[in-house]
């Protein structure tokens, strides 16, 4: 498999920045300079990250004018997904003490991928974490039609104008729903109720939360259609770099109270734009962050959908177990979460995650014959989530 340390090293910093973000949910154990406050975007990276991959795999062969196998796709998209997640679903439902709070939603909604539209985010906060994969999975659902309708006539400003339309809908939607409902509750005081009103509009929905990943496919696009801006955007990773940072940083700034009108309204979008520019620094070889090895980066990024699925709840169970005496010991905290998160994580990537990718492997490449898709950069499946 064709690997970039560049996204490697932003897909391991994604993950460990959200499950520290995470901590606090289920007893914090440890403090980073208010770092861990933003570990929410986090999920805004992964979005990024797998617009990219995920467009290259469907756009590369339809600029080529190849045929898109969908049964292919999304074939190769359940092997990657379902066999860990279903296992993580079943535990939860099987062994009601490893959730991190009381309520969960109906195990339908699992199945079908909808906690994140239909979500109580008041009294069922168990695994809610899945809002973020259940984003991604309407984007698989949906994105290769989109591709190949827009494909079937190339143009440069019906692409534009597809983009722009995304981007207005989600921030009237955030809108909307922000002076609709978020404003109300707290003219009246209710920060509960305000906060409900956040999760369940703005920012769970997957019409509320598809700038990252329209970002990453525009990169993807550029990539497949425009190969020598593509080509030149490469050699300029490093002042790409630093423009993405500072972006970000900007929007950062603007998320000091990420439940406000300001940012709901406008937040997303320079986001995602920021760390836009940052994955693109990541995909060049001829930049700082494409060279930057970070010993264990890659393999982070090799079991990330495995710490994503079971982190919390591992959280949980040591806060439970151990948690009485590890209080007043930041550091050995660090490490006994760390170290379980780890393990866990591990597990259930080289006993099940691991496995089902070889037979899908086998599966989609008769003997002697290697598919166009299986060269391709594997996705890095939603690492992430924000409760």
């Amino acid at each position: 498999m064709n690997r970039l340390p560049g996204l490697d090293l932003l897909r391991a910093i994604a993950i460990v920045w959200v499950m520290i973000f995470h901590s606090y949910f289920v007893g914090g154990w440890g403090h980073f300079g208010g770092v861990e406050e933003y570990g929410w975007m986090g999920v805004d990276l992964f979005f990024v990250l797998s617009g990219y991959l995920i467009g290259s795999q469907l756009l590369k062969p339809l600029a080529e004018n190849q045929a898109l196998s969908l049964a292919d796709f999304y074939v190769r998209r359940a092997f990657r997904i379902l066999p860990a997640y279903l296992v993580v679903v079943a535990l939860y439902f099987a062994l009601p003490a490893i959730r991190e709070a009381p309520g969960i939603q109906p195990l339908w909604q699992f199945l079908t991928f909808t906690v994140n539209l239909l979500i109580d985010a008041q009294h069922n906060l168990a695994f809610s974490h899945v809002w973020s994969l259940c984003v991604e999975e309407h984007f698989y659902l949906l994105f290769p039609l989109l591709a190949w309708w827009l494909a079937r006539r190339p143009s440069a400003p019906r692409f534009i104008a597809v983009c722009m339309a995304v981007i207005a809908a989600g921030m009237l939607i955030r809108g909307y729903v922000w002076l609709q409902e978020l404003a109300p509750a707290g003219a009246a005081g209710d920060g509960a109720e305000a906060q409900r009103h956040f999760l369940e509009g703005i920012y769970y929905p997957s019409w509320s939360r598809l700038d990252g990943l329209l970002a990453g496919v525009v990169l993807a696009t550029i990539k497949a259609y425009r190969k020598p801006l593509w080509a030149r955007l490469q050699r300029r990773a490093n002042a790409l770099l630093l423009i993405g940072l500072a972006i970000a940083g900007t929007a950062i700034w603007l998320f000091r109270d990420r439940a406000s009108f300001i940012p709901s309204l406008l937040g997303y979008p320079l986001l995602s734009l920021g760390l836009g520019f940052i994955v693109l620094a990541g995909t060049s070889a001829q930049g700082l962050l494409g060279r930057l090895k970070i010993p264990g980066a890659g393999w982070l990024a090799l079991v990330s959908y495995s710490l994503y699925l079971t982190h919390k709840a591992v959280f949980h169970l040591v806060r439970v177990a151990l948690g009485q005496h590890l209080d007043g010991h930041a550091f050995a905290a660090f490490v006994v979460y760390a170290v379980a998160v780890l393990l866990v994580g591990a597990l259930l990537h080289y006993g099940v995650e691991r496995p089902f990718l070889r037979w899908r492997d086998r599966y989609r490449k008769p003997s002697g014959e290697t598919s166009p898709a299986s060269t391709a950069p594997a996705s890095p499946i939603m690492a992430t989530d924000v409760p």
